[in-house]
């Protein structure tokens, strides 16, 4: 019996243009998770493809934008990004213009890596990589507590990362 997952065609205009994903599929999109770097041949020869079929299924897993772009993942330590850094945010009104404001200006802060609207107590989470907790503190300084329509900001620094993942599960 063959295994198909479905998702939006996001090349169709309408709803109902759906993609079926098989195996061969997820093993590709598996694959890439761990290491994007892999030659088209490798691939290949993992899925049980020839490269030229296995590059034309990752071409179009591309197309279907299921594979948003390939990127390195950095040593965040190394590079003086160690601290994580989770900031809840309170806004002062919930108005779409409040929001908009909120949002835009967020994508500005140094080391802001997400931010997400959320449920519950706080409007917004954010997450940041910065130095040490002296460079946060500047962050929070000259940055944070100028970000528009906020009430109140509250910050969790990370003592220790358990684990993190990058990784889908398909």
């Amino acid at each position: 019996m063959k295994s198909t997952t479905k998702f939006l065609d996001k090349s169709r205009p309408d709803d109902a243009g759906h993609v079926e994903l098989d195996r061969t599929d997820k093993a590709i999109l598996r694959a890439l998770q761990k290491d994007a770097s892999i030659s088209n041949v490798a691939l290949a020869a993992k899925v049980n493809l020839s490269a030229p079929a296995c590059l034309r299924r990752v071409e179009r897993l591309k197309s279907l934008g299921l594979i948003r772009g390939i990127v390195a993942l950095l040593n965040a330590p190394a590079l003086d990004a160690g601290m994580v850094v989770i900031i809840g945010v309170v806004l002062d009104r919930s108005t779409p213009e409040s929001f908009a404001a909120f949002e835009k200006a967020a994508q500005n802060v140094s080391g802001c890596m997400e931010c997400h609207v959320v449920t519950g107590e706080f409007d917004y989470f954010m997450m940041l990589r910065t130095r040490d907790s002296e460079s946060f503190n500047r962050l929070h300084a000259e940055q944070l507590l100028y970000l528009p329509g906020v009430r109140q900001i509250r910050t969790f620094m990370v003592l220790k990362q358990v684990f993190s993942s990058t990784q889908i599960a398909i």
